[in-house]
C-alpha cells in the first residue's frame, strides 16, 4: 500500500512521469547496459531494444501499477505483474538484479525531470518503485518454485524440423542432459538461448506445441528483418540450445475463462501456436465444449500447422473451423469479421497474432457483447498493450 506521505505527490507528478517516460526508459536502458553490458547477454533482447518495445513496455507497466494503486488503494494489478513476472522468470531474472534496475531507472529520472525530481518526489516514486519490485520478486520466486528443477536453461538437442506454411519450421527439442523436466500448459511459452552471429547470446520465446516426453517443440516464423529467427531456421539437426522452464499465464480457465460457456481462438499467422495446444489438450480431456477456432491468414497454403490444427479441431465433436483468407478461397475472404459469427456474450475468447489484429478483433468482440475480461490474448515480444486489469475495470 503506497504511503500517506507519497499518495499526494506520485498523484501530482503522475501525470508528468506519464508523458516523459517513454523518454526516460531509453536513457535508463543505455545507462544500465553501459555498466552492465553482461545483462544483454543471454538475458534482455537487443532487437526490442533497438526497435524500442522493451522501454515502452517497461514505461507502460509503471505507469499502469501507478495509476492502479492509485485508483485503488487497498490492490494490485495482479494480472498485470503476472504477465510480467513470468516474462522475467523465462529469463531468469533474479532478486538481486531489482536494485541494478532501481539505481540506473532512478539516474534516468533524474536526468530527465531535472529541478522537478526533487527528494520528496524522487523518494515517494522510489516508493511506487519498491512496491511493485517486491510484488514482482513474490511471484517470480513462485513461479521458480513450482519448477520440477532449480536451473534457469537446460541444454536440449534439436531432433526433428518440418516446413509448414510459409517459411515456417517446426523444431522439436529433446532434453540432452538428465535436468527433470517441468510439465508444460497448454498456452505457455519458452525462452530459447542462441547465439547471434556476433557470439551474443540471445533469448527469444516461442510457445510450445503438443510433444512427446523430454521433448520440446516450437513453431518458428521467418522474419527477415529479425536477428534471431534466422539462426533459428539455420539450426541443423544435432544442434544443442539452451531452453528454459515453461512460463505463461495465458492458459486455458485462466482469468475471464471459467470453462462453462462457449470458446473462441482467433489466431493469425504464427498466433496459430497457442492455438493448437489449446486444441491438443481439449482433445486429450475428451471436452465436449462448443469451440469455435477462427484462422486468419493470406491463404491455405501460408497457414502455419493448419493440418495439425484441422485433426485437432476433428477430435473434438461440437468444434468448428472458419477461415478468413486475404487472397481469398477461405470461408470468407478478408480481415475477420466478428459479425459474421455470431459470437454469444458468454463466450470466452483468446487471440493471438499481430497487435493490430487483435486489437481490432477485440473491439468487435466487445462491442459484440463480450465483456473485456472475457477475452485472453498473447502478445510475442514485450507486451506493449497490457490490458488485463483494464479490461477487467472497465466492465464494472
Amino acid at each position: 500500500m503506497l504511503s500517506e506521505k507519497s499518495r499526494p505527490i506520485v498523484e501530482a507528478t503522475a501525470p508528468v512521469v506519464a508523458e516523459r517516460m517513454p523518454f526516460i526508459t531509453p536513457e535508463f536502458y543505455k545507462r544500465m547496459f553501459a555498466a552492465r553490458p553482461d545483462l544483454m547477454d543471454g538475458m534482455f533482447s537487443r532487437s526490442s531494444q533497438l526497435e524500442g518495445t522493451q522501454p515502452q513496455a517497461l514505461a507502460n507497466s509503471i505507469v499502469i501499477f501507478a495509476t492502479y494503486i492509485l485508483a485503488n488503494p487497498d490492490k494490485y494489478p495482479d494480472e498485470v505483474l503476472s504477465r510480467v513476472a513470468h516474462k522475467h522468470a523465462s529469463l531468469g531474472l533474479q532478486e538481486d538484479e531489482y536494485p541494478t534496475v532501481y539505481k540506473y531507472l532512478f539516474e534516468a529520472i533524474a536526468a530527465d525531470l531535472g529541478d522537478a525530481a526533487t527528494e520528496e518526489v524522487v523518494e515517494a516514486w522510489t516508493e511506487v518503485y519498491w512496491l511493485m519490485a517486491d510484488a514482482l520478486i513474490k511471484i517470480e520466486k513462485g513461479l521458480y518454485a513450482s519448477q520440477a528443477n532449480d536451473v534457469m536453461h537446460a541444454p536440449f538437442t534439436l531432433v526433428d524440423r518440418k516446413e509448414t506454411g510459409n517459411e515456417t519450421v517446426v523444431l522439436t527439442f529433446e532434453a540432452a542432459d538428465d535436468t527433470a523436466l517441468t510439465e508444460a500448459k497448454a498456452g505457455q511459452y519458452v525462452s530459447i538461448i542462441t547465439e547471434a552471429e556476433d557470439g551474443l547470446r540471445q533469448p527469444r520465446q516461442y510457445t510450445l506445441l503438443p510433444s512427446g516426453p523430454k521433448q520440446r517443440r516450437v513453431a518458428i516464423k521467418l522474419d527477415h528483418e529479425g536477428e534471431m529467427t534466422k539462426r533459428h531456421h539455420q539450426l541443423a539437426l544435432g544442434d544443442v540450445v539452451e531452453i528454459s522452464n515453461p512460463y505463461g499465464d495465458i492458459t486455458l480457465g485462466g482469468f475471464g475463462d471459467d470453462g462453462s460457456g462457449p470458446l473462441y481462438l482467433f489466431s493469425a499467422g504464427i498466433g496459430v501456436t497457442p492455438m493448437v495446444a489449446f486444441l491438443s489438450e481439449l482433445a486429450e480431456q475428451g471436452s465436449t465444449r462448443e469451440v469455435v477456432v477462427v484462422h486468419a491468414d493470406r491463404s491455405a497454403d501460408s497457414w502455419p500447422l493448419r493440418e495439425e490444427m484441422s485433426e485437432l479441431v476433428e477430435k473434438l465433436p461440437n468444434a468448428k473451423l472458419v477461415s478468413f483468407f486475404s487472397a481469398g478461397g477461405g470461408d470468407f475472404e478478408g480481415r475477420v469479421d466478428v459479425s459474421k459469427l455470431s459470437v454469444p456474450s458468454n463466450a470466452a475468447a483468446y487471440l493471438c497474432g499481430p497487435l493490430d489484429f487483435m486489437k481490432n478483433v477485440r473491439s468487435q468482440l466487445v462491442g459484440a457483447g463480450v465483456p473485456g475480461f472475457q477475452v485472453q490474448y498473447e502478445i510475442f515480444g514485450p507486451d506493449q498493450w497490457m490490458l488485463r486489469d483494464t479490461a477487467r475495470a472497465e466492465n464494472k
